[in-house]
């Protein structure tokens, strides 16, 4: 048995996490840089919690309220000028996994004299420390190294991160989550849901990561009932945010795999939000995984209840909606930007060529709107 696990973070998971540990603020600096987004911080009661323990501590913040879905090395790049003009000596991002992203650029470029582009060369010795406070159920990054931001100039979103970018505190209260709309609850849901499923059966799996992934599969089958409903309490909601930092848990020891590799093409240029871009990849890739790791398959189908890859496609379905329909141009443009994902291809559990992943483009018409 061989193995490795990293998580330097700190996490709380509880009611009023915030203003129960007011001294984690203390601990990371004097000046703060509040990063969120124009609305849902505010909305979910967050960025108050957050500005008045910050006042209580006698500690400076400024708020950037700038960062877009999906945040670009642009929106990065000015709002760290700004971060480095207060002179900010820790950050706070607040939100989904866009601040929470955008957050950990910003640590390391203010922090070091860089230009943005050269974050994903990965080559950088300091940042400055993060406390993330998620108020989605999605994309567990308050607990991994990760940055994903969009790259314009290369039409699709490329990661960052090492050991210096994981935040120093997580801080997870799922009543934030209460104030999320319903597209934003399954969203988000789904996409904590390819964590755990795509962390399970990635190359890079381990009998420590294999733990988390089934436990948050098993969570995300008990949530099912509350998704097809619509009817979300707080258990729900709790539990929801336990699968999302299963998921992040996970993916910080495994990566990801196919699904997240071409969905950025959804999200880039269809406006898909990146957990239904995943979502809508699922059932093509479990059935191309039933061929080499039919055993995993099964045992995924097993604690979702499901039993074929076809009825689980069906319940998802259901849940996302249909893909768009793709000509041959766009799937073939597709399939060469999927190239560039190089860490999630190599990741999942067989071999794909180019020809191959313009396949899995193509099969998506067969479920196309």
């Amino acid at each position: 048995m061989k193995f490795t696990f990293q998580i330097p973070t700190k996490v709380y998971f509880e009611k009023n996490c915030i203003t129960n540990h007011l001294e984690i603020f203390t601990y990371c600096g004097s000046r703060a840089a509040i990063v969120t987004g124009k609305h849902s911080a505010k909305a979910s009661g967050a960025l108050d919690d957050v500005t008045n323990v910050l006042k209580n501590a006698g500690i400076a913040y400024e708020v950037y309220d700038s960062v877009e879905n999906n945040p670009s090395i642009e929106t990065v790049e000015d709002i760290t000028e700004k971060v480095k003009a207060f002179k900010a000596n820790f950050i706070i991002g607040i939100g989904g996994g866009s601040p929470i992203d955008a957050s950990k650029a910003i640590a390391v470029l203010a922090a070091n004299e860089m230009h943005a582009a050269d974050l994903f060369k990965n080559d950088f010795t300091k940042a400055f420390p993060v406390v993330a406070i998620p108020i989605t159920s999605g994309t567990g990054s308050e607990v991994t190294p990760y940055s994903v931001l969009l790259r314009k100039d290369m039409e699709t979103k490329v990661s960052f991160g090492n050991s210096l970018t994981y935040p120093a505190y997580a801080l997870l209260d799922p009543g934030y989550t209460v104030s999320m709309n319903d597209k934003t609850t399954v969203s988000t849901l789904i996409d904590a849901f390819t964590h755990v499923m795509e962390g399970y059966l990635a190359k890079r799996s381990t009998i420590f990561s294999t733990m988390m992934s089934l436990e948050g599969m098993k969570t995300f089958a008990e949530c099912i009932p509350g998704l097809k409903s619509k009817k979300y309490d707080y258990n729900f909601r709790e539990k929801a945010a336990y699968v999302s930092l299963m998921g992040g848990l996970v993916i910080a020891q495994t990566g990801v795999t196919l699904p997240h590799g071409l969905g950025y093409c959804y999200t880039y240029f269809h406006q898909i939000p990146h957990g239904i871009a995943n979502g809508l990849f699922v059932r093509e890739y479990l059935k191309r995984c039933e061929t080499t790791v039919k055993e995993k398959v099964d045992v995924v189908l097993k604690l979702l209840g499901e039993n074929s890859v076809d009825s689980f496609g069906d319940t998802l379905e259901q849940l996302i909606g249909k893909p768009p329909k793709l000509d041959q141009e766009q799937i073939e443009q597709y399939a060469k930007l999927s190239l560039l994902q190089a860490g999630s291809i190599s990741n999942t559990p067989f071999e794909l060529s180019e020809e191959d992943i313009a396949r899995v483009w193509e099969k998506q018409n067969d479920h196309a709107e």
